[in-house]
Formats: C-alpha cells, structure tokens, sequence
C-alpha cells in the first residue's frame, strides 16, 4: 500500500503533541496513529523516519520494538503557529472565502452549474489549518463573496449565502489574477511598479506586482522595499531545495511581511524583525543566485530603514 506521508506528516505533529500532554516533547508511541489510519506495523516506523527527515520529530524513546516519536523544538514551533492561526477567526474567514472561491472556479470549470454550498463542506478543500470549515463559515464565507459580486446564486430565508451558487467573471479574475483573495483584488486600483530581478542565465524572475505607496512616510519607512522583497520570496520559494516545512514556514514570514508593509503605519521594528528572518531563512538555503539575490534584496530593504 502506497503511503502519502506528507498528507500525514501535520496531522501526526499536532497527534503527538495533543498526546504528550503537557509535556509537548515527551515520547509518544505512533502505534495508535498508524492503526488509526490503516498503517501496517513497520510503516509506522517509516512514518517516524519520514517525521524525522522534515525536521519535526526525533526518536530519542524509540526502541527496537516501538515507534516512538517525540516532538523537536522545530515541531513545536510548527504545531503551535498552527494551532494559533487556527484560533484567528479573521484567518480563518480569509481561508473560508479564498478556499470556497476556488472550489466555485473548479466547479464551473468542470462544467457543474450553481451547485450547492453544502456540497463544498467536507471537501479536501473546505479545510483550514487541519480542522474541516462548518457549514456556518462557509456559509458567511458565501454571503461575503455574494455582497462582493464574486458569485451568485439563489438565496433562502436563513442563510447569508446562497445556497446554489455559481462563480462570476469578477470572481473568475480574483481566481485566475489574485489566487481566490479578495482583499489582493481590491488593491488592485493601487498596483505601481512591477520588478524585474535578473538572474545569470535565466529569462528574469518577475518580483510582481506591488502596491505603489504615495503617503509620505515620517517615519523614513518606505514599504515598497519590503513588499518587493516578500513577492520575490513568494516566486521563489519553491525552486530553492527546502523540504515541506522550511518552505512554508519562509511563505508565511513573506506574507507576514507583506500584510505588516501593507498597513496604513508600518511599524518599523516590524518590519526589521520579518526582512531579518528571511535573510537567515535564505543563507541558509544555499547559496544559489536565487537566494544571494534574495539576501541582498532583504539586507537593502533593513537598509532603507532609519
């Protein structure tokens, strides 16, 4: 039987750390996990060996005969950032809306016509941070996306959304131009420069398109160096070797980058913090032109800073 560990690999962190109870980086034996989810004896040892080579488990209490895994300080660190985002309800109703917008593109690009929000709940799509979305933030994640033209549909006493629905051209264009978010679309009418970085023998990495700050900045802060920064990260990540989890983790510090640049008052400090992290995030990638490039891009950006 063919395993996707990497499916299991978030659900197994937040496992053993629910387990140890208390104790986050005590031993835990996987056995009752891997029963749990159809796993044969020795595949819970190479879940455990899996769990090790992301970076988020050790074997410190495992003997010859038990798979036991016990939480790294990286593992924490990952499981409770995600029980945190978890806990955001402004999180999760950005992640409800993107989520259930796409689903409606997906819907409509197969060919189904207004189907029911009901039939998004329960999909491998309705999920946000490991927790399955209730129908009722699905439901106000419809009615949002409805005020906003995005879809449309029937509606009914008692629902905020509609209840069939089918996606718009509008909402087409947030899917296709702005990944299913909203608010990147509202900011649209604010876009300015695009960036170009060029790499020795490549065609150039587009950095994107970035908000263009006019407000005077007395606080000497000048945002479109971050957000440059954060959307070249975000290009990419993905070509830089870094297993699942370290991946991730430098997208989230780019987002955070960007949404603490975006702000009506940066806070400088801030600011500092994020564009520090992904320098180290980036030397420790490797020293590829992507990276280097990366690494100059953050240090002139702390740079800019008075």
């Amino acid at each position: 039987m063919a395993v996707e560990f990497s499916k299991l690999y978030a659900p197994l962190l937040e496992w053993v750390y629910e387990q140890a109870e208390g104790h986050p980086q005590a031993g835990v034996d996987l056995g009752p996990f891997a029963v749990e989810h159809g796993l044969e004896e020795r595949q819970g040892f190479d879940l455990l060996t899996y769990g090790k080579s992301k970076g988020g488990l050790d074997d410190r209490f495992a003997t010859l005969g038990t798979p036991e895994a016990n939480l790294t300080s990286y593992g924490l660190d990952l499981v409770e950032e995600s029980l945190k985002r978890r806990a955001s309800p402004v999180a999760r109703s950005k992640a409800a809306r993107q989520s259930l917008l796409r689903w409606l593109w997906a819907q409509k690009d197969l060919g189904v016509h207004f189907p029911t929000i009901d039939g998004f709940v329960g999909t491998p799509e309705a999920v946000f941070e490991g927790q399955e979305l209730p129908l009722e933030e699905v439901d106000r994640a419809a009615g949002y996306l409805s005020d906003k033209g995005l879809i449309k549909g029937t509606k009914v006493m008692g629902r905020r959304g509609p209840v069939r629905a089918e996606i718009t051209v509008e909402g087409q264009d947030c899917v296709e131009n702005y990944d299913g978010d909203p608010s990147a679309q509202d900011r649209r009418g604010q876009v300015g420069a695009t960036y170009n970085t060029f790499l020795p023998n490549a065609q150039g990495v587009i950095v994107g398109e970035q908000q263009n700050f006019t407000q005077n900045n007395s606080n000497g802060i000048d945002p479109s160096v971050f957000i440059q920064l954060a959307g070249y990260v975000g290009q990419i990540s993905a070509t830089l070797g870094m297993n699942d989890p370290q991946r991730v983790e430098l997208e989230r510090v780019a987002q955070e980058l960007h949404d603490a640049a975006s702000s009506e008052v940066p806070e400088q400090g801030r600011l500092r913090h994020l564009a520090g992290q992904i320098k180290e995030r980036l030397t420790a990638a490797g020293a590829t032109m992507a990276a280097t490039v990366g690494v100059q891009m953050a240090e002139q950006a702390i740079g800019s800073l008075m």
